[in-house]
């Protein structure tokens, strides 16, 4: 099975140009966690909640700031024809909950964990793609001795 077969077409996007609070605004109106930009159809990037978070608002960048100071340029992308193990693997690699699905740079949908887990032939590597992704920071000894 391909990732045609499982991805989410029609993704809505913003423009670099889109501010930090149309960004965030959409992500609440889409129940999304991450926003593609593209510049004409052109996938550049992709925001997440996090990035809005940790990148823009912890260090008081304002919600009138263009999405660009945020992206996430180099995004790890896939293609319609790869099959859903080798997305899930993809995903595992660059430890990443969502990949891109382009064709000649255009976003043509979005694949997420989820949309593998729910496949019967990709859920094992799903599963182990979570697992990679989600295996626990150290945490930072907050004590300085």
């Amino acid at each position: 099975m391909n990732v045609a077969e499982v991805m989410t077409a029609n993704i809505e996007s913003c423009s670099p140009e889109s501010t930090c609070k149309e960004v965030a605004m959409k992500m609440k109106k889409l129940d999304v966690g991450v926003v593609p930009i593209c510049d004409n159809e052109k996938l550049v990037g992709i925001v997440t909640d996090r990035d809005l978070v940790i990148k823009g608002l912890a260090n008081d960048l304002s919600g009138e700031s263009t999405i660009s100071e945020l992206v996430t340029n180099n995004v790890v992308k896939g293609n319609k024809e790869m099959s859903v193990e080798d997305a899930a693997r993809v995903m595992s690699q660059h430890q990443i909950r969502r990949l891109p699905i382009v064709e000649e740079d255009k976003l043509v949908g979005m694949v997420s964990l989820g949309d593998l887990a729910v496949n019967n032939q990709a859920s094992d590597e799903a599963g182990q793609a979570l697992k990679d992704i989600s295996y626990p920071a150290e945490p930072k000894n907050s004590h300085a001795n």
